[in-house]
Protein backbone atom coordinates (compact mmCIF):
# COMPACT_ATOMS: atom_id res chain seq x y z
CA UNK A 1 0.00 0.00 0.00
CA UNK A 2 1.72 3.54 -1.02
CA UNK A 3 1.86 5.68 2.41
CA UNK A 4 1.62 8.85 0.50
CA UNK A 5 -2.30 8.27 -0.63
CA UNK A 6 -5.04 8.42 1.97
CA UNK A 7 -8.64 7.32 1.51
CA UNK A 8 -11.07 9.62 0.11
CA UNK A 9 -13.49 8.77 2.81
CA UNK A 10 -16.30 8.71 0.08
CA UNK A 11 -17.84 4.85 0.60
CA UNK A 12 -20.78 4.79 -1.69
CA UNK A 13 -21.61 5.16 -5.45
CA UNK A 14 -23.78 7.15 -7.68
CA UNK A 15 -25.20 7.11 -11.05
CA UNK A 16 -24.98 10.14 -13.47
CA UNK A 17 -28.01 11.53 -11.58
CA UNK A 18 -26.79 11.27 -8.61
CA UNK A 19 -28.84 8.37 -7.39
CA UNK A 20 -26.68 5.94 -4.89
CA UNK A 21 -26.30 2.48 -6.77
CA UNK A 22 -25.09 -0.29 -5.09
CA UNK A 23 -21.09 -0.23 -5.52
CA UNK A 24 -20.03 -3.85 -6.75
CA UNK A 25 -18.34 -3.87 -10.36
CA UNK A 26 -19.12 0.11 -10.97
CA UNK A 27 -15.07 1.00 -10.54
CA UNK A 28 -16.13 3.97 -8.68
CA UNK A 29 -14.38 4.91 -5.92
CA UNK A 30 -16.91 4.21 -3.33
CA UNK A 31 -16.53 0.71 -4.46
CA UNK A 32 -12.52 0.38 -4.44
CA UNK A 33 -11.62 3.05 -1.92
CA UNK A 34 -7.97 2.73 -2.23
CA UNK A 35 -5.57 4.53 0.46
CA UNK A 36 -4.64 4.74 3.33
CA UNK A 37 -7.28 3.72 5.91
CA UNK A 38 -8.18 5.89 8.68
CA UNK A 39 -7.28 5.06 11.80
CA UNK A 40 -10.13 4.74 14.73
CA UNK A 41 -10.55 6.59 16.58
CA UNK A 42 -8.90 9.12 14.31
CA UNK A 43 -8.58 12.13 16.26
CA UNK A 44 -7.49 12.62 19.80
CA UNK A 45 -7.86 15.76 21.57
CA UNK A 46 -5.82 18.03 24.37
CA UNK A 47 -7.24 20.54 25.75
CA UNK A 48 -7.45 23.37 23.10
CA UNK A 49 -5.65 21.08 20.07
CA UNK A 50 -6.37 18.04 18.20
CA UNK A 51 -4.09 15.31 16.85
CA UNK A 52 -5.26 13.77 13.44
CA UNK A 53 -3.83 10.27 14.13
CA UNK A 54 -3.40 9.72 10.35
CA UNK A 55 -1.39 12.05 9.70
CA UNK A 56 0.64 13.19 12.69
CA UNK A 57 -0.52 16.32 12.32
CA UNK A 58 -1.34 18.88 15.60
CA UNK A 59 -4.63 21.37 14.19
CA UNK A 60 -5.95 24.13 16.54
CA UNK A 61 -9.53 22.92 17.93
CA UNK A 62 -11.02 25.99 17.28
CA UNK A 63 -11.42 26.29 12.95
CA UNK A 64 -12.10 29.96 13.10
CA UNK A 65 -9.09 31.68 15.21
CA UNK A 66 -9.81 35.23 14.62
CA UNK A 67 -13.29 35.02 14.13
CA UNK A 68 -13.25 36.58 10.54
CA UNK A 69 -11.50 36.37 7.53
CA UNK A 70 -8.11 38.16 6.79
CA UNK A 71 -5.38 38.35 3.72
CA UNK A 72 -3.11 35.94 2.87
CA UNK A 73 -0.31 38.17 4.88
CA UNK A 74 -2.65 38.72 7.73
CA UNK A 75 -3.01 34.66 8.18
CA UNK A 76 1.23 34.71 8.13
CA UNK A 77 0.80 37.88 10.55
CA UNK A 78 -1.31 36.05 12.94
CA UNK A 79 0.47 32.91 13.02
CA UNK A 80 3.54 34.53 14.18
CA UNK A 81 1.82 35.77 17.10
CA UNK A 82 0.73 32.31 17.73
CA UNK A 83 3.78 31.24 17.60
CA UNK A 84 5.24 34.51 20.29
CA UNK A 85 2.95 33.63 22.48
CA UNK A 86 3.25 29.85 23.10
CA UNK A 87 -0.56 29.65 22.14
CA UNK A 88 -1.58 26.30 23.61
CA UNK A 89 1.89 25.33 24.49
CA UNK A 90 3.35 25.57 20.78
CA UNK A 91 5.99 27.43 19.13
CA UNK A 92 5.69 25.66 15.91
CA UNK A 93 2.22 26.96 14.22
CA UNK A 94 2.18 27.48 10.53
CA UNK A 95 -0.83 28.01 7.48
CA UNK A 96 -1.12 24.46 6.07
CA UNK A 97 0.13 23.89 3.11
CA UNK A 98 -2.25 22.28 0.36
CA UNK A 99 -1.64 18.68 0.85
CA UNK A 100 -1.91 19.02 4.71
CA UNK A 101 -5.52 21.22 4.28
CA UNK A 102 -6.65 18.52 2.09
CA UNK A 103 -5.81 16.00 3.98
CA UNK A 104 -8.16 16.68 6.82
CA UNK A 105 -11.19 16.84 4.53
CA UNK A 106 -13.43 13.86 3.81
CA UNK A 107 -15.42 13.76 0.39
CA UNK A 108 -18.17 11.25 1.97
CA UNK A 109 -19.27 14.85 3.91
CA UNK A 110 -20.10 18.27 3.12
CA UNK A 111 -21.09 21.21 5.29
CA UNK A 112 -18.15 20.85 6.69
CA UNK A 113 -16.75 17.82 4.45
CA UNK A 114 -14.77 16.61 7.33
CA UNK A 115 -14.47 13.26 8.87
CA UNK A 116 -17.77 12.64 10.72
CA UNK A 117 -16.03 11.75 14.27
CA UNK A 118 -14.09 15.25 13.68
CA UNK A 119 -13.61 16.97 17.38
CA UNK A 120 -13.04 20.58 15.91
CA UNK A 121 -15.16 23.30 16.69
CA UNK A 122 -16.45 26.38 14.99
CA UNK A 123 -16.05 24.68 11.36
CA UNK A 124 -16.48 27.66 8.62
CA UNK A 125 -18.37 26.44 5.27
CA UNK A 126 -16.24 28.56 3.39
CA UNK A 127 -12.36 28.81 2.18
CA UNK A 128 -9.10 28.39 4.49
CA UNK A 129 -5.65 29.80 3.22
CA UNK A 130 -2.80 27.93 2.82
CA UNK A 131 0.92 28.64 3.10
CA UNK A 132 1.37 27.35 -0.77
CA UNK A 133 1.44 29.94 -3.98
CA UNK A 134 0.07 29.26 -6.81
CA UNK A 135 2.54 28.89 -9.63
CA UNK A 136 0.04 29.78 -12.17
CA UNK A 137 0.30 33.37 -10.83
CA UNK A 138 2.07 33.72 -7.46
CA UNK A 139 0.20 36.92 -6.64
CA UNK A 140 -2.70 34.17 -5.80
CA UNK A 141 -2.41 31.68 -2.72
CA UNK A 142 -3.82 28.07 -2.79
CA UNK A 143 -7.23 27.72 -0.61
CA UNK A 144 -9.36 24.87 0.39
CA UNK A 145 -13.20 25.04 0.95
CA UNK A 146 -14.80 22.90 4.28
CA UNK A 147 -18.21 22.86 2.47
CA UNK A 148 -17.50 20.90 -0.52
CA UNK A 149 -13.88 19.91 -0.52
CA UNK A 150 -12.29 22.09 -3.21
CA UNK A 151 -9.22 23.25 -3.27
CA UNK A 152 -8.64 26.29 -5.74
CA UNK A 153 -6.50 29.92 -5.20
CA UNK A 154 -7.38 33.40 -4.68
CA UNK A 155 -5.51 36.65 -5.02
CA UNK A 156 -3.25 37.10 -1.68
CA UNK A 157 -5.61 40.68 -0.77
CA UNK A 158 -8.73 38.75 -0.55
CA UNK A 159 -10.21 37.37 2.51
CA UNK A 160 -9.98 33.57 3.91
CA UNK A 161 -10.11 32.09 7.02
CA UNK A 162 -6.83 30.66 9.00
CA UNK A 163 -7.04 27.28 10.35
CA UNK A 164 -3.14 26.84 12.57
CA UNK A 165 -0.81 23.54 12.58
CA UNK A 166 1.57 22.50 13.78
CA UNK A 167 4.28 19.24 13.79
CA UNK A 168 6.25 17.41 11.05
CA UNK A 169 3.43 14.78 10.73
CA UNK A 170 4.38 11.11 10.46
CA UNK A 171 5.50 11.38 6.65
CA UNK A 172 2.20 10.18 5.39
CA UNK A 173 1.54 13.70 3.20
CA UNK A 174 4.53 14.28 0.23
CA UNK A 175 6.02 17.42 -0.31
CA UNK A 176 3.81 20.00 -2.59
CA UNK A 177 7.00 20.70 -4.61
CA UNK A 178 6.90 24.41 -3.74
CA UNK A 179 10.60 25.91 -3.49
CA UNK A 180 9.82 29.77 -3.51
CA UNK A 181 8.49 32.26 -1.66
CA UNK A 182 6.28 35.03 -2.50
CA UNK A 183 4.85 38.53 -2.10
CA UNK A 184 1.46 39.55 -2.04
CA UNK A 185 2.36 40.90 -5.77
CA UNK A 186 3.96 37.56 -6.71
CA UNK A 187 7.29 38.49 -6.76
CA UNK A 188 9.87 36.10 -5.77
CA UNK A 189 11.51 36.69 -1.88
CA UNK A 190 13.85 35.25 0.54
CA UNK A 191 11.89 32.78 1.85
CA UNK A 192 14.18 33.07 5.74
CA UNK A 193 11.16 32.22 8.58
CA UNK A 194 8.50 33.75 6.34
CA UNK A 195 6.32 30.53 7.09
CA UNK A 196 5.56 30.19 3.35
CA UNK A 197 5.36 26.30 1.82
CA UNK A 198 8.35 27.27 -0.17
CA UNK A 199 10.53 28.35 2.76
CA UNK A 200 9.14 24.95 5.22
CA UNK A 201 9.25 22.59 2.51
CA UNK A 202 7.77 20.23 4.95
CA UNK A 203 6.28 16.67 3.72
CA UNK A 204 8.17 13.31 2.65
CA UNK A 205 10.32 14.31 -0.07
CA UNK A 206 10.20 13.00 -4.10
CA UNK A 207 12.54 10.35 -5.09
CA UNK A 208 15.47 11.80 -6.94
CA UNK A 209 14.01 9.81 -10.49
CA UNK A 210 10.69 10.21 -9.49
CA UNK A 211 9.07 8.25 -12.52
CA UNK A 212 10.00 5.77 -14.73
CA UNK A 213 8.24 4.57 -17.65
CA UNK A 214 7.79 1.24 -18.99
CA UNK A 215 6.31 0.66 -22.51
CA UNK A 216 2.98 2.39 -22.32
CA UNK A 217 2.72 3.00 -18.50
CA UNK A 218 4.64 5.20 -16.20
CA UNK A 219 5.65 4.54 -12.61
CA UNK A 220 5.70 6.98 -10.06
CA UNK A 221 8.40 5.91 -7.81
CA UNK A 222 6.88 8.84 -4.84
CA UNK A 223 3.62 7.02 -4.27
CA UNK A 224 3.96 3.41 -6.47
CA UNK A 225 1.32 3.75 -8.48
CA UNK A 226 0.59 3.21 -12.54
CA UNK A 227 -0.50 5.55 -15.08
CA UNK A 228 -0.91 5.47 -18.60
CA UNK A 229 1.34 7.38 -20.43
CA UNK A 230 -1.34 8.83 -22.37
CA UNK A 231 -2.99 11.06 -21.17
CA UNK A 232 -6.14 11.30 -23.33
CA UNK A 233 -7.12 7.96 -23.81
CA UNK A 234 -10.26 9.06 -25.09
CA UNK A 235 -9.08 11.31 -27.58
CA UNK A 236 -11.54 13.89 -25.98
CA UNK A 237 -13.59 14.85 -23.29
CA UNK A 238 -15.88 12.53 -22.12
CA UNK A 239 -18.60 12.69 -19.93
CA UNK A 240 -18.27 10.49 -16.16
CA UNK A 241 -19.74 7.29 -17.05
CA UNK A 242 -17.91 7.11 -20.46
CA UNK A 243 -14.62 7.66 -18.44
CA UNK A 244 -15.28 4.63 -15.89
CA UNK A 245 -16.37 2.57 -18.87
CA UNK A 246 -13.54 3.35 -21.04
CA UNK A 247 -11.56 2.27 -18.06
CA UNK A 248 -12.93 -0.78 -18.23
CA UNK A 249 -12.24 -1.58 -21.35
CA UNK A 250 -8.69 -0.64 -21.80
CA UNK A 251 -6.96 -3.30 -24.48
CA UNK A 252 -3.54 -2.97 -22.21
CA UNK A 253 -2.96 -4.83 -19.12
CA UNK A 254 -1.71 -3.11 -15.75
CA UNK A 255 1.77 -3.99 -14.86
CA UNK A 256 2.46 -7.18 -13.20
CA UNK A 257 1.89 -7.14 -9.67
CA UNK A 258 -0.50 -4.19 -9.80
CA UNK A 259 -4.77 -4.13 -9.47
CA UNK A 260 -6.65 -3.84 -13.20
CA UNK A 261 -6.76 -0.40 -14.45
CA UNK A 262 -9.31 2.14 -12.50
CA UNK A 263 -10.22 5.50 -12.69
CA UNK A 264 -7.91 7.45 -10.06
CA UNK A 265 -10.03 8.89 -7.08
CA UNK A 266 -9.13 12.22 -6.58
CA UNK A 267 -6.16 11.88 -4.12
CA UNK A 268 -4.61 9.42 -6.25
CA UNK A 269 -5.19 12.29 -9.04
CA UNK A 270 -3.81 15.32 -6.84
CA UNK A 271 -0.86 13.52 -6.05
CA UNK A 272 0.35 13.87 -9.20
CA UNK A 273 0.45 18.30 -8.98
CA UNK A 274 3.91 19.93 -8.28
CA UNK A 275 2.59 23.06 -7.11
CA UNK A 276 5.88 24.77 -8.37
CA UNK A 277 4.63 24.29 -11.92
CA UNK A 278 1.82 24.73 -14.16
CA UNK A 279 0.60 24.19 -17.76
CA UNK A 280 0.77 21.29 -16.68
CA UNK A 281 0.78 21.48 -13.03
CA UNK A 282 3.07 18.32 -13.31
CA UNK A 283 7.02 17.36 -12.07
CA UNK A 284 9.57 18.07 -14.48
CA UNK A 285 10.18 15.33 -16.43
CA UNK A 286 6.79 13.60 -15.91
CA UNK A 287 7.34 11.23 -18.79
CA UNK A 288 3.02 11.53 -19.71
CA UNK A 289 2.15 12.23 -23.38
CA UNK A 290 -1.05 14.36 -24.60
CA UNK A 291 -1.83 16.17 -21.13
CA UNK A 292 -5.03 18.01 -20.93
CA UNK A 293 -6.76 20.29 -18.68
CA UNK A 294 -9.38 18.78 -16.77
CA UNK A 295 -9.28 15.13 -15.65
CA UNK A 296 -12.07 12.59 -14.03
CA UNK A 297 -11.84 11.33 -11.02
CA UNK A 298 -13.79 8.52 -10.09
CA UNK A 299 -15.06 9.98 -6.33
CA UNK A 300 -18.27 11.29 -6.16
CA UNK A 301 -19.00 15.15 -4.97
CA UNK A 302 -20.80 14.88 -1.42
CA UNK A 303 -21.93 18.48 -2.03
CA UNK A 304 -24.71 17.29 -4.73
CA UNK A 305 -23.99 13.86 -6.01
CA UNK A 306 -24.56 14.36 -9.49
CA UNK A 307 -21.26 15.70 -9.28
CA UNK A 308 -17.80 14.36 -9.18
CA UNK A 309 -14.47 15.43 -8.34
CA UNK A 310 -12.01 16.63 -10.72
CA UNK A 311 -8.41 17.76 -11.25
CA UNK A 312 -8.04 20.93 -13.48
CA UNK A 313 -3.93 20.06 -14.63
CA UNK A 314 -3.13 23.13 -16.33
CA UNK A 315 -3.42 24.87 -12.99
CA UNK A 316 -3.47 21.89 -10.30
CA UNK A 317 -6.84 23.01 -9.07
CA UNK A 318 -9.55 20.26 -7.40
CA UNK A 319 -12.69 20.98 -8.49
CA UNK A 320 -15.73 19.34 -9.62
CA UNK A 321 -17.99 18.49 -12.40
Amino acid sequence: MPCHILKTGQNRCYDHKGMEIPCPSTGQDGEIQFGRAWPRPRFKVRNGVVTDRLTGLVWLKDAKRGGFPVTWNEALEEIRRLNQFNWQGIRDWRLPNRRELRSLLSHRHSKPALPSDHKFIKVFPGWYWTSTSAALNPAYAWYGHTEGGRMFYGHKSQYCLVWPVSGQGNGVLPRTGQKNCYNQEGKIIKGNNTGQDGDLRLGAKWPETRFELRGEVVRDNLTGLAWSQNADLARGSVDWQASLDLVKGLSFPAPAGYTPWRLPNINELESLVDASRHSPALPAGHLFIETRESYWSSTTSAFETDWAMALYLHKGAVGVG
